[in-house]
C-alpha cells in the first residue's frame, strides 16, 4: 500500500515537472528531516531540457562530495531516479543530482538534509515569583534533538487532593528552557501547578503537571540602605539602617542578612536580622570593628516560606570612629652642602608606618626643630604633605616630627642633623649586593657590634631631586633584601647604608648595583689624533651613565689595516686612551672601540686613520746633518767676510795683470813720444848689460809668508822716501815724481816668466837700468837695504842690466798671471848660468818695446811698483 503511495507521488511529481516546471530538474523531498539512524529515500526528476538526449540512466548521486555506490541507485522511470541511503548518521548533509554525458559530470540539483531525534519528556520544573511583576518558570529538556523544538508551559489549578483540573489558567510558548508570564498575568495562588510540552517534526513529549506554591517562590526586590554611621564617643561600632521594599507577599516575616568588610580585607562577615511583615525598616549594630577603619556594607531579605533570597542592596562605606596614631612616622632626611651665607638645606622626608589595623585618616603633619644647644629656640611648621625643605645654619639640630588625625597625635619621630665641622666615624666595613630570581639583597658588615639599626638608601644615579630616594629601617640584622619591582632593569643605583646611634646618622657606606643588564645602547667614539708613523694614540670618552645599562667591564679597540688582518687590543674600563704600536708606515687603518659589559658588548662607529711616512725622529736625522752643515758654512762665510783681506792675501795673493798693465800700451812710437820713457831709453843706451844685477833671496820661508805681507806695508812709506831722496840727489837718477802719484804705490819688482812647461818661476831681481826705473818697496829690512845699496850702486857704478838672453828662447810670457806666492819660485844669482857671473858687465841698452803675447818676451809691469793700473 505504502508503495503504491510513492509510485502515485512519483507519477504526480514527474507530470509536474514536464508541464509546470521551468526547473531543468527537481529533487524530492525538498530538505528532509529525518530520525537520526534511519533510512533517507529521494527521488531526483528531469526536466524537459534533458529528455531529448539523456534519461535517468544519466543520473548519479553524491553525498556531500562523495560519489554514492550504484547500487543504490533506483531508475523509476526515464525521467526518475532515487537513491536510497540506510543508517543515515550525519547531522547535516548535503545530497547532490548530476548528469553524466560524455564523461561530463554537471549539477542538476542539490538539498540538505538532517537528522535529528523526538523530543524528551522536559523535567526539573521550577518557578520564581517576583511579586506583582513576573513568574518566571526554567525546565531541562533532556537529550538534544539537534532539531527545532517548541516548548509550551502549561499553568493549571490543583484541587486540595492534588488533582489537576483540566482547565488552563495560561500558557507561554518558547524555544529554550526557560518562560514567563508577566504582570497582569501573575495572579497569586498556593494551588497552581506547571506543566510544558515539547514538540518537534519527529514527536512531541509532555511532562507531569508539577505543584509550586506561590509563596515558596517568592522573591522580592533587595532593601535600600538609608545610613551606616559611627556614634560620637563609641569605638569599633557602626550602626546600619534601611527600608524594605513595597511589593512583598503580606503576611510572611521576613529575615535580613547584614554583610560588612574592612576594605583593607578580602573576607566578609554576615549579621542577622528577622523582621515581622508590619516592619518596613530594619536596624542593626556592628560590633568589634577596628578603630579608624572604612567598612563596605551591603544587605539581603528572605521570606521565611520562600528559597529565594532577594539580591544584595547597594553597598555603602563608613568609617568607625578615629583614635590617635599609635606608631611614629618613618622619618629620613638629605643634607645638602652649605650655601654661600653659611645655611644648608635638609630635605625632611617621611611616610606612616603601615601599622594594621590603621589609626585613621592622618589630617596633617607637626614638623618641630631646634638648635641641639638651644632647645628653647624651636620652630614649627605644619604640613599636609609628607616632605619639607628647612635651612638650616652650621649648627646642630634636633628635628621631630608626629603626625595627628582627629583621635590625636602620634609618637614623635625624631632625628639629628649633625653641625657642618662634625666628623663621623666609618663603621661599616664593607657592604655587597647581589639579586636573586624575585629580590634584591645588600649584606653588609659593621665594626661595632652594639650598632643594631641600620637605615638602607637607595635612588638612581641620575636622580637629582633628593625627594626621589627611598630608604628603609633595618633592625637587629646586617641583611636587607627587598623585592625587584622597586627598582628599574637596566638603570644603575646607588644604595648607601647608614647606622644609627640613637637619634644620630653615622657615616654611610655606599656601593652601586644594577639589578638587570643589558649590552650598552651606543659605544665609544674614537678620536685618532695626529697619528705618527709607527704608532697612534687612541682616545675615547665615556659612555654617557644613562646608556651603559650595566657595569663597563673593558674597553676593547678593533684596528685594521687596510687589505689587512683586523687585530685587537682589550684594556680596563678606568682606561680612556691607548697608544697602538708596531703599525705600518703610510698605511690607513680603520678602527674602532668596544664597550663591554656583563651582557655583551656594542661598538663605535668606526673611525680612519693613515700613518705618517716619516716621523719627527726622520725629520730629526735629516735635519741635524743639513742643519749643522748650514751652521758650518754661515760660520765659514761669516769668517771670510770677517777676515776676507787675510784670506785673500793667503789664498789668492794680488797678482799683476800684465793686460791691464800700463806696460802694454806703450808702444815703440808711444814710448818715444813719452818725456820719461825718452829718458830712460836714452840713458839706458850708455847702460852696459853688465850693470844688471840680481837680488838676493830675501822672502821668507812658506810659515812666514802671511806676517811677511803684511809688514811690506808697513815699511813702504820709509823706503819710498829713502829712494825718492836717492834719486833726486843723483846725477843719473831715473824716477820722477809726476804729479806726486808714483812714489805711493812702489812695490818690489818681480819679473814673471812662464815657461813651455806651464810651470812658473819667479825672478826676485833689482833691474837697474842706467838713470831708469829703481824699485821703492821691498820686503822688511832687507829690501829697505837692498833699495838702499841699489841708490848707492848708481851713484857710483853703472847700473846692473838683466840679461834676457838665456830666457828668450825657453820662456813664454803671458800678460794674464794667476800663479800664487806659494807657487813663485825667486831667481838669485847663484841660479844664473856660470857664465853670466864671470861675463863683464855689458853696455846697458834700452829694452825693445813691448808686444803682447809674444813668444820668449820677458816684460815688467808698473804694477809691480804698485802703480795704479787706471791712469
Amino acid at each position: 500500500m505504502f508503495n503504491c503511495f510513492i509510485w502515485m507521488f512519483v507519477l504526480l511529481c514527474s507530470s509536474i515537472a514536464d508541464e509546470n516546471s521551468i526547473r531543468d530538474a527537481d529533487i524530492f523531498p525538498s530538505s528532509p528531516k529525518i530520525e537520526r539512524g534511519s533510512t533517507l529515500k529521494l527521488f531526483c526528476v528531469l526536466g524537459k531540457r534533458y529528455t531529448l538526449h539523456r534519461n535517468a540512466s544519466h543520473i548519479i548521486w553524491k553525498l556531500n562530495h562523495e560519489l554514492i555506490a550504484q547500487e543504490n541507485y533506483d531508475i523509476v522511470n526515464e525521467t526518475v531516479s532515487s537513491i536510497t541511503i540506510h543508517n543515515f548518521t550525519y547531522s547535516k548533509a548535503h545530497v547532490k543530482c548530476f548528469t553524466k554525458y560524455l564523461g561530463k559530470e554537471q549539477l542538476l540539483v542539490h538539498t540538505e538534509v538532517k537528522s535529528g531525534f523526538p523530543p524528551d519528556t522536559p523535567g526539573n520544573i521550577s518557578c520564581i515569583y517576583y511579586v506583582e511583576t513576573e513568574l518566571t518558570c526554567t525546565w531541562t529538556s533532556g537529550r538534544e534533538t539537534n532539531l527545532d523544538t517548541n516548548y509550551t508551559l502549561y499553568r493549571k489549578m490543583m484541587t486540595e487532593e492534588r488533582v489537576t483540573l483540566p482547565n488552563t489558567m495560561g500558557s507561554c510558548q518558547s524555544k529554550t528552557e526557560s518562560c514567563s508570564f508577566y504582570y497582569p498575568d501573575t495572579p497569586y495562588s498556593s494551588s497552581f501547578c506547571f506543566q510544558v510540552k515539547a514538540e518537534n517534526i519527529l514527536g512531541e513529549a509532555l511532562s507531569d503537571c508539577v505543584p509550586i506554591p506561590m509563596e515558596e517562590i517568592e522573591k522580592f526586590e533587595p532593601p535600600e540602605i538609608l545610613s551606616v554611621k559611627k556614634i560620637t564617643g563609641i569605638k569599633q561600632l557602626l550602626t546600619v539602617t534601611w527600608k524594605m521594599p513595597e511589593k512583598i507577599i503580606p503576611s510572611q516575616d521576613l529575615i535580613c542578612r547584614v554583610q560588612y568588610r574592612n576594605l583593607y580585607s578580602n573576607s566578609s562577615e554576615f549579621v542577622t536580622v528577622p523582621l515581622n511583615s508590619a516592619e518596613k525598616t530594619g536596624s542593626c549594630n556592628l560590633t568589634g570593628l577596628w578603630d579608624s577603619t572604612e567598612y563596605s556594607v551591603a544587605i539581603q531579605c528572605i521570606s521565611v516560606m520562600s528559597v529565594f533570597w532577594s539580591e544584595w542592596s547597594r553597598g555603602k562605606t563608613a568609617s568607625t570612629e578615629e583614635k590617635a596614631p599609635s606608631e611614629k612616622v618613618d622619618l629620613w632626611r638629605v643634607i645638602e652642602s652649605s650655601h654661600s651665607a653659611g645655611n644648608r638645606s635638609v630635605h625632611l622626608m617621611w611616610k606612616p608606618l603601615n601599622s594594621f589595623p590603621p589609626s585613621g585618616r592622618i589630617l596633617g603633619y607637626k614638623i618641630q626643630y631646634f638648635p641641639e644647644n638651644n632647645a628653647e629656640h624651636k620652630m614649627t611648621n605644619i604640613s599636609t604633605d609628607k616632605k619639607i625643605i628647612l635651612l638650616l645654619n652650621e649648627e646642630a639640630y634636633i628635628i621631630s616630627i608626629t603626625a595627628y588625625n582627629s583621635g590625636g597625635n602620634s609618637p614623635e619621630a625624631i632625628l639629628r642633623i649633625p653641625s657642618t665641622d662634625e666628623k663621623t666615624s666609618q663603621v661599616i666595613e664593607t657592604a655587597r649586593t647581589f639579586t636573586t630570581n624575585e629580590e634584591v639583597v645588600v649584606e653588609w658588615i659593621a665594626s661595632e657590634p652594639e650598632v643594631t639599626d641600620y637605615v638602607v638608601e637607595w635612588y638612581e644615579e641620575l636622580e637629582t631631586d633628593p625627594f626621589g630616594r627611598s630608604w628603609q629601617y633595618v633592625s637587629n640584622s646586617t641583611y636587607w633584601k627587598t623585592n625587584k619591582k622597586n627598582f628599574k632593569p637596566f638603570i644603575c643605583y646607588n644604595i648607601s647604608v647608614y647606622p644609627l646611634y640613637g637619634n644620630k646618622v653615622a657615616a654611610p657606606y655606599s656601593i652601586q648595583t644594577y639589578v638587570q643588564e643589558k649590552q650598552p645602547s651606543e659605544g665609544p667614539v674614537a678620536d685618532t689624533g695626529i697619528p705618527g708613523k709607527n704608532e697612534v694614540t687612541i682616545k675615547w670618552k665615556e659612555i654617557s651613565k644613562g646608556k651603559r645599562n650595566g657595569f663597563i667591564s673593558n674597553y676593547t679597540i678593533f684596528y685594521k689595516p687596510e687589505d689587512g688582518k683586523e687585530l685587537n687590543e682589550t684594556v680596563n674600563s678606568d682606561v680612556l686612551q691607548y697608544r697602538l704600536k708596531s703599525l705600518q708606515a703610510n698605511t690607513q687603518y680603520t678602527v674602532y672601540i668596544m664597550a663591554s659589559n656583563g651582557a655583551g658588548g656594542t661598538s663605535g662607529e668606526p673611525k680612519t686613520f693613515k700613518t705618517l711616512k716619516f716621523d719627527k725622529d726622520d725629520f730629526l736625522f735629516i735635519a741635524l746633518p743639513i742643519g749643522l752643515s748650514m751652521l758650518f758654512l754661515l760660520g765659514l762665510w761669516i769668517t771670510c767676510i770677517l777676515k776676507k783681506h787675510t784670506f785673500k792675501k793667503v789664498c789668492w795673493p794680488d797678482i799683476p795683470n800684465p793686460a791691464e798693465s800700463i806696460a802694454v800700451e806703450w808702444p815703440l812710437d808711444a814710448s818715444m813720444n813719452n818725456s820719461f820713457l825718452k829718458g830712460v831709453t836714452t840713458e839706458a843706451k850708455a847702460i852696459d848689460s853688465e850693470d844688471v844685477s840680481v837680488l838676493e833671496h830675501c822672502f821668507p820661508e812658506e810659515s812666514q809668508e802671511s806676517s811677511l805681507l803684511m809688514n811690506c806695508e808697513n815699511h813702504v812709506s820709509e823706503c819710498t822716501d829713502i829712494n825718492t831722496k836717492g834719486m833726486i840727489n843723483g846725477d843719473k837718477k831715473l824716477l820722477y815724481n809726476e804729479e806726486n802719484e808714483v812714489d805711493k804705490h812702489f812695490s818690489p819688482p818681480m819679473p814673471y816668466i812662464i815657461t813651455d812647461q806651464d810651470t812658473r818661476s819667479q825672478m826676485h831681481s833689482a833691474l837697474i837700468p842706467a838713470k831708469e826705473i829703481q824699485p821703492v818697496e821691498m820686503l822688511e829690512d832687507d829690501l829697505c837695504e837692498s833699495q838702499q845699496t841699489s841708490i848707492k850702486n848708481e851713484e857710483n857704478d853703472n847700473e846692473d842690466f838683466l840679461k834676457l838672453e838665456h830666457f828668450s828662447e825657453k820662456a813664454l810670457f803671458n800678460p794674464y798671471l794667476k800663479n800664487s806666492v806659494k807657487t813663485r819660485e825667486f831667481l838669485t844669482s847663484e841660479n844664473l848660468p856660470e857664465h853670466s857671473k864671470n861675463e863683464p858687465k855689458p853696455q846697458s841698452t834700452v829694452l825693445p818695446p813691448l808686444q803682447q803675447n809674444v813668444t820668449g818676451q820677458s816684460y815688467i809691469t808698473l804694477d809691480m811698483f804698485g802703480l795704479a793700473t787706471a791712469h
